[in-house]
């Protein structure tokens, strides 16, 4: 048996936070397998996500874990983020002051089973929680990483009230633990 040759085009979908928006590749498959096209400058482009993307980034976690929620505010990166084995739920927060959505969230479950990316634009925080016994999470952003820029949002802040999927306390480092209360960060480190 062959691939599966049925063109079944990118799914588009934004989330309750318009600007957020997820994203499911074309997956071809068959008994042997799949392949999927993770990224296709035009294609996101026709999608309206026209971010330039100048670094990748991989991470591994264990269960557990939370990371974030983390911004960078003066050279901010819009982030395309999918996981290549096992899930997460994944949370963007938009921190742009003008916005109507100002202080809220939006989450979505990541997964290699369901192939699932999420765009996350410029002016947003953004963390997950490990939902599986080990995740590969791997992400393009369109600005380069630049330390002692970045800003940690607590990701237990109670006026964002983030639903974790949580039984029991996550595990988090330690400079995750020193993160700020949205409402303790001044107007000059948000966005307009």
């Amino acid at each position: 048996m062959g691939l599966d040759l049925r063109v079944k085009k990118m799914e588009v979908r934004s989330l309750a936070i318009p600007d957020v928006k997820l994203i499911t590749p074309r997956r071809f498959g068959d008994d042997r397998g799949y392949f999927e096209q993770t990224y296709h400058q035009d294609d996101y482009k026709a999608a309206g996500i026209d971010a330039e993307f100048v670094q990748d980034n991989h991470s591994k976690s264990v269960a557990g874990v939370l990371r974030g929620l983390h911004y960078q505010r003066n050279n901010p990166q819009a982030k395309l983020v999918s996981v290549l084995s096992g899930a997460v739920f994944d949370v963007a927060v938009d921190l742009r002051q003008s916005s109507p959505y100002y202080g809220q969230w939006v989450g979505a479950e990541l997964s290699s089973e369901n192939g699932h990316q999420l765009f996350v634009p410029a002016g947003f925080a953004h963390g997950f929680l490990v939902l599986s016994e080990e995740v590969n999470f791997y992400y393009k952003c369109d600005a380069f990483y630049t330390p002692g820029d970045e800003v940690c949002i607590r990701w237990d802040d109670t006026d964002l009230a983030i639903e974790w999927p949580l039984s029991g306390q996550p595990s988090i480092s330690d400079k995750d633990s020193l993160g700020t209360f949205l409402a303790d960060i001044s107007a000059d480190k948000l966005f307009d």
